[in-house]
């Protein structure tokens, strides 16, 4: 496991609030790393079915105009995007990462869509196992594609409760980790003879190769029930979507 420090902050001249962060040095360079090209990849190697599965997650989540909401780990800004069309005109989107890169596509999204929703989102640069929010700030959040990659899963649900509002949901999109060996069979196929080929076209064949290890030791979407029940969620369920590959949990404090 990664050992986790403090990383630099932004320059004076960033777009986005910056937060003190402790991550996993590695992965954060990852994510910086494939940064520019990320969403053209999703499109590519999900033959665009990325969009539906996080208007999925979006729904699942029960946010609605007004609410105040949090997507985690928010990448280049998809799931907000969707969040700021949801909760306008008077709701609040806040969209925190641990890498710089990713957040900077965000904001240049934003102004390049220059939606009059999206201007309802705020992108903050944080940790999601130390999040800098008080407790029950939140009427919804989102996570896609983060849970299988911080360093302590327990933490970041916890961190999820404690900001999470009584009765609100969270909603977290990622790989499904199957108990059926045809699926985990199909998945790591997809893995290795699509993503990784493909991904090597963009010059990022190894940072796509992590994919394999980091789904076997993700947890199996029972496993990720349980551990929002231990952490004080008072109801979770995983959905297993597009036959066991893809997963998404909602659990409700």
């Amino acid at each position: 496991m990664a050992s986790l420090q403090l990383c630099l902050p932004f320059s004076s001249t960033s777009r986005f609030r910056y937060r003190p962060v402790r991550c996993a040095n590695e992965r954060q360079a990852l994510f910086n790393r494939i940064a520019p090209v990320y969403d053209n990849l999703n499109d590519v190697l999900s033959m665009g079915q990325h969009r539906i599965w996080k208007r999925m997650a979006v729904t699942w989540s029960g946010v609605k105009s007004g609410d105040n909401v949090l997507d985690l780990c928010c990448g280049s800004g998809d799931l907000a995007f969707l969040l700021s069309e949801k909760v306008w005109p008077a709701g609040k989107v806040t969209g925190l990462d641990f890498s710089e890169d990713q957040l900077s596509m965000a904001s240049s999204r934003q102004d390049l869509l220059s939606k009059v929703c999206y201007r309802n989102i705020e992108w903050v640069e944080g940790d999601a196992l130390d999040l800098p929010f008080s407790d029950c700030f939140f009427d919804g959040i989102t996570m896609g594609y983060g849970l299988r990659n911080v360093v302590d899963r327990r933490k970041a649900l916890q961190e999820m409760f404690r900001v999470l509002k009584p009765g609100s949901r969270i909603s977290v999109l990622d790989f499904n980790k199957s108990t059926q060996p045809i699926t985990a069979t199909i998945q790591e196929w997809m893995i290795n003879i699509v993503v990784v080929p493909v991904a090597s076209g963009y010059g990022l064949a190894e940072e796509y190769e992590y994919l394999n290890s980091s789904i076997k030791e993700f947890l199996t979407g029972k496993e990720q029930e349980k551990l929002a029940l231990e952490v004080g969620f008072s109801t979770a369920k995983h959905y297993e979507i597009t036959g066991g590959l893809m997963g998404n949990l909602v659990a409700m404090r």
